[in-house]
């Protein structure tokens, strides 16, 4: 896969899609019962500009923020870290959240048999009010240079003017010849699966990389996995799976990547996590962890995305990509919210078979 040169780029990655900020009680409290919040700040595409930018990419990140002190935690967050937030869409907060809101959403994450669960109260934000020829994607891919853009479902599914808005992004950065991901992210609460295949197959041509579960290629593309029930938790069987994206790639000889995780969830705090890529006609499996052990599983995806691609921007081969999505994705469901807060060091010890052996 040719990716541009790193000196021809002001950045390294850019992210195109929805900042929220979450609201959890400690631990793993119920929101009806616990008299504290905590704030947590995250979005599917963010994450991974947030993750890269922490093992020491150039990063930018793409989305609505208003005026608020809600829009300064998501703008003070991304800052703190050194992603640039200049392409950022400004609105003027109207001070009752009739429009250009920042979204919230209320997570509590599980334990035991009761699983970690997530409510959004995201309608009418800024985000989802971006209106086509408001980015200057121009400026943006030719200007700058950008070597890899991220995007995705959960960012094409907030309205009519996203999915117009995501389709210029792919279009621009396919141009330039900047590589294009695109997290498949099925959300049922915000779209249904007519409208999401009816969206993205016609980005797909546009698109170098495709990540997403079994679940995403069914209600997204309209690909199944032949035998594999989709809404039932537990170990999967990858070989339906992989005969389901040689359909796909064969389909779409422009995909050059397809990464996906595999989870095995036996309890909300105990899992079995691996993941699987395709890329240059064959599949490569990641490390295999059994019954690993998670504190919060939300962002674990966007952990595994984050990883492989460092990988692929560093010059790493398929099958050390892959070891880097599964670490890095293990690492970050160690921590409590949604983004990373792991470093490189950390990253490679554990990708490259470190254990979890005390450091003193």
């Amino acid at each position: 896969m040719k990716i541009r040169d790193a000196k021809e780029c002001r950045f390294d990655l850019v992210s195109l899609g929805e900042c929220m900020i979450r609201l959890s009680p400690p631990q793993h409290g119920r929101i009806e019962f616990s008299p504290v919040l905590e704030v947590w700040v995250g979005g599917g595409e963010y994450n991974v500009a947030y993750a890269l930018s922490r093992l020491g990419l150039r990063t930018g990140w793409i989305g609505g923020l208003n005026s608020s002190p809600m829009g300064a935690i998501i703008r003070n967050h991304a800052r703190a870290v050194g992603m640039d937030v200049s392409y950022v869409v400004e609105r003027k907060y109207d001070g009752v959240g009739k429009k250009d809101r920042i979204g919230l959403n209320f997570t509590e994450v599980g334990v035991s048999k009761r699983a970690s669960v997530t409510l959004y109260d995201r309608g009418h934000s800024a985000t989802a009010g971006i209106k086509p020829g408001e980015i200057n994607w121009n400026k943006l891919f030719k200007q700058d240079g950008v070597r890899w853009l991220h995007t995705g479902g959960i960012f094409a599914a907030l309205s009519e003017n996203t999915r117009q808005v995501v389709a210029e992004a792919v279009k621009a950065a396919h141009e330039a010849g900047t590589i294009v991901s695109y997290d498949l992210n099925f959300r049922s609460k915000l779209w249904t699966s007519q409208e999401a295949i009816a969206t993205t197959k016609p980005l797909v041509p546009y698109i170098d990389c495709l990540i997403g579960n079994e679940e995403d290629f069914q209600k997204v593309l309209g690909y199944e996995a032949e035998g594999v029930d989709v809404e039932k938790a537990g170990s999967l069987d990858v070989g339906p799976f992989k005969k389901m994206v040689e359909r796909v790639v064969k389909d779409f000889k422009n995909i050059k990547v397809v990464g996906t995780t595999l989870r095995g969830v036996k309890t909300a705090t105990v899992n079995d996590w691996s993941a699987i890529m395709w890329t240059e006609g064959q599949f490569y499996d990641g490390p295999k962890y059994e019954n690993l052990e998670i504190e919060d599983r939300v962002g674990g995806g966007d952990g595994f995305a984050s990883g492989f691609i460092y990988g692929f921007l560093t010059g790493k081969t398929p099958q050390e990509c892959v070891n880097l999505g599964v670490a890095h994705g293990a690492l970050l469901m160690s921590t409590m919210g949604d983004t990373s807060q792991i470093t490189l060091e950390e990253l490679l010890h554990i990708a490259g078979g470190g254990s979890a052996r005390i450091k003193r």
